[in-house]
């Protein structure tokens, strides 16, 4: 089997690349390193092939789709923040790059494509579990365009049938989460404040609750997603389970501050993963304890990740409040 991943150097998508090669694949990976690491593949890259490039724009690495048989779309600009700021970058990458991603499969006649969505398409859901017909409502452009390209996915299934599926990920955390200087996903901004001694800075009261899904268990779901034999459709991908942010605090044993509730953001993220269990026989194997004990036990991974205070994070969100509040 040959699988190509896009974004494998990436969180999610290193993680990937280490079950594909469990499996025996050959595997290729297009990355352009913006939110990726090399480090990520440092322990494997004498097995891939590894290619620097930008899917936004159309060069000489669709060729390395020549004789695929997966393709795993992962690569993606993310954050809230960013997108807000800057939604032409997000619009090129997460669109314009899908859209060529999904143009060099069809044009290599693949066997299967697998497309990396967003929970967070769902935008403030009113049901949970949150199951997969529930409406779209993405609440920034990060959202957005991650919708836009499951739309794009879902079209060329239909109309060119091209064997593809999307699975929709929740709270994906582990080790290997981005350092990046952006402020972002809870996990990577705690395990730095934890680092540097410093309280980890609670949003609200911290009674919301998040599907909190180990990324082992993420890579394991996208393998099974292409080994099936399911197309035109998305399945969510979450640990069936949610957890409260303080609890998260209370299994990181540190303390705390709190900062402001933003708008925008749900109280809960809890997906329905009846649909994926039935239909794929996939299911989360890693709870949340074993996940953090896992992550903790890798933490010197995030010593150089900047460390958020209220100030900053007060600075770095400015317009999140500025653009996604009601007022």
């Amino acid at each position: 089997m040959k699988s190509l991943v896009t974004g494998g150097a990436g969180f999610i998508g290193s993680h990937l690349v280490d079950k594909l090669l469990e499996l025996g694949h050959e595997v290729t990976v297009l990355d352009n390193f913006s939110t990726g690491h090399r480090g990520n593949l440092e322990h494997v890259k004498d097995k891939i092939n590894l290619v620097e490039c930008d899917l936004s724009v159309v060069s000489g690495w669709t060729k390395e789709f020549k004789n695929v048989d997966w393709v795993f779309h992962l690569a993606a600009l993310a954050d809230i923040v960013p997108s807000i700021q800057n939604p032409d970058s997000y619009f090129r990458s997460n669109v314009d790059g899908t859209f060529n991603v999904l143009q060099s499969s069809y044009a290599a006649n693949v066997k299967r494509f697998v497309y990396s969505a967003s929970s967070s398409c769902y935008g403030i859901p009113e049901i949970f579990p949150t199951p997969e017909s529930t409406d779209m409502c993405p609440q920034y452009p990060y959202a957005l365009t991650k919708r836009i390209g499951e739309e794009l996915v879902l079209h060329w299934a239909q109309v060119y049938k091209l064997p593809a599926l999307s699975l929709r990920f929740f709270n994906v955390y582990g080790t290997r989460s981005r350092t990046s200087g952006t402020y972002g996903a809870v996990f990577g901004v705690f395990l730095a404040q934890k680092l540097a001694d410093q309280p980890l800075t609670i949003v609200g009261d911290g009674k919301q609750t998040r599907d909190f899904t180990y990324v082992t268990d993420v890579a394991g779901a996208l393998v099974t997603a292409a080994g099936s034999d399911k197309a035109n459709t998305v399945y969510n991908v979450g640990s069936g389970k949610t957890v409260s942010v303080n609890r998260l605090v209370e299994l990181l044993s540190t303390n705390k501050t709190f900062i402001p509730k933003r708008p925008g953001e749900p109280d809960c993220t809890f997906a329905d993963i009846e649909k994926i269990k039935k239909e794929l026989g996939w299911q989360p194997e890693v709870s949340i304890e074993e996940g953090v004990s896992e992550v903790v036990k890798n933490i010197e991974y995030w010593r150089d990740a900047p460390v958020w205070v209220p100030e900053s994070i007060a600075a770095a969100t400015e317009d999140w409040f500025k653009y996604l509040s009601d007022d």
